[in-house]
C-alpha cells in the first residue's frame, strides 16, 4: 500500500497540488462575482503574489509563512489603489479595464531585470507542501463561508441583484465593491506564491490573458451559487486534461465541447442547488406515486 502510495504521489502531486490552487483561484474570482462585478485581473493578481513571494524567499531567505503574507498583501495593495476609479466601471467595461491591468502588469513584469525578464524565475524553492494548499484552501471556504452568512455577504448579494436599490437602502456600495476586489486578489495571490514554490519556474507567460479566463471559466462551469461550484469546477477542469489523455491531439477539442455542453444545457452551472434539489423532489414524487 505504501509503495502504491509512493508511486501516486510521485506521478500525481502536481495535479494534486494543481487543483487546490485552482480551486483557490476559482473562490477567489467567485468573491467579486457574488457581488456583481467581473473582473479579469485575477491572473494578474496571481501574478503579482507569484513573483513576490519567490524573490522574497529566493533573495531575502525569511520563512515561507512570511513570504505567502507578503503574497496576499502585495497584490490586495495593489487591488486596493487600482480598484477605487476603476470600480466606477461595471460590466464590460470593468472587464476590458480589469484585463488591461492584467496586460500593464505583464509588460511590466517582462521588462524589470529583477523579475528575470522573459526568462521569468527559475530555481525558486520548492517550499509548498500538499498540507500547505489544504490548509489555506479550507481557511479561504471557511472564511468565504462566514462572509456569505454575515451582514457583508447580505450586502453583496444586494449588489449583485440591484445595485441602485442597494445604495437607496444605504448599503456603501462602493465600500462593498472594493472590499470584494481587494479580498480576492489577496486569494488569487497566495494562490499565486503556493503555486510558484511548487513548479520550481514561473514567467511573465504563465499571467496572461489566457490564464484569466480558465480562472473565470472555472469558476462559472462549476456554478456561482455557493462555495461549492467554483470548487467542483476548478477540480473538474484540473483533472480533466489527465482523464483526457488518451486522446492526445484531440484533448483541447474535447475539453471545449465539453464546456460548451455545460454552457448550453447547464446555464447556472454543474452545482446549482435549485436545480439539484427540483429533481430530488421529483424523483421522490414519482417514487411516492
Amino acid at each position: 500500500m505504501l509503495e502504491w502510495w509512493d508511486g501516486f504521489w510521485a506521478t500525481y502531486s502536481a495535479v494534486v497540488f494543481g487543483v487546490g490552487v485552482n480551486a483557490m483561484l476559482a473562490l477567489s474570482i467567485y468573491l467579486t462575482l457574488s457581488c456583481g462585478l467581473l473582473s479579469l485581473g485575477n491572473a494578474a493578481f496571481m501574478g503579482i503574489g507569484a513573483y513576490a513571494a519567490s524573490l522574497i524567499t529566493m533573495q531575502t531567505g525569511w520563512p515561507f509563512p512570511v513570504a505567502l503574507l507578503a503574497a496576499g498583501v502585495f497584490p490586495a495593495v495593489v487591488a486596493l489603489i487600482i480598484g477605487i476609479p476603476t470600480l466606477r466601471l461595471s460590466g464590460v467595461y470593468l472587464a476590458m479595464a480589469t484585463l488591461g491591468f492584467g496586460e500593464v502588469v505583464r509588460v511590466i513584469i517582462l521588462n524589470m531585470d529583477i523579475t528575470g525578464g522573459p526568462m521569468g524565475l527559475n530555481g525558486i524553492p520548492q517550499k509548498t507542501e500538499f498540507w500547505h494548499i489544504l490548509l489555506l484552501l479550507g481557511a479561504t471556504l471557511f472564511l468565504l463561508g462566514r462572509i456569505r452568512r454575515s451582514r457583508i455577504g447580505r450586502a453583496f448579494e444586494s449588489i449583485k441583484e440591484d445595485e441602485i436599490a442597494a445604495r437607496l437602502m444605504g448599503i456603501d456600495v462602493s465600500g462593498y465593491k472594493l472590499l470584494a476586489f481587494t479580498l480576492g486578489a489577496a486569494i488569487a495571490g497566495v494562490a499565486g506564491g503556493l503555486n510558484a514554490h511548487y513548479t520550481f519556474t514561473i514567467g511573465p507567460g504563465n499571467y496572461a490573458f489566457e490564464n484569466a479566463v480558465d480562472i473565470l471559466t472555472m469558476a462559472v462551469f462549476g456554478g456561482t451559487s455557493s462555495l461549492i461550484g467554483p470548487t467542483l469546477g476548478a477540480t473538474i477542469l484540473t483533472l480533466m486534461p489527465e482523464v483526457l489523455r488518451q486522446f492526445k491531439d484531440f484533448r483541447l477539442a474535447a475539453n471545449g465541447l465539453i464546456l460548451v455542453l455545460v454552457i448550453l444545457y447547464l446555464p447556472k452551472g454543474i452545482w446549482d442547488p435549485r436545480r439539484i434539489r427540483g429533481f430530488w423532489a421529483r424523483r421522490k414524487a414519482q417514487g411516492a406515486n
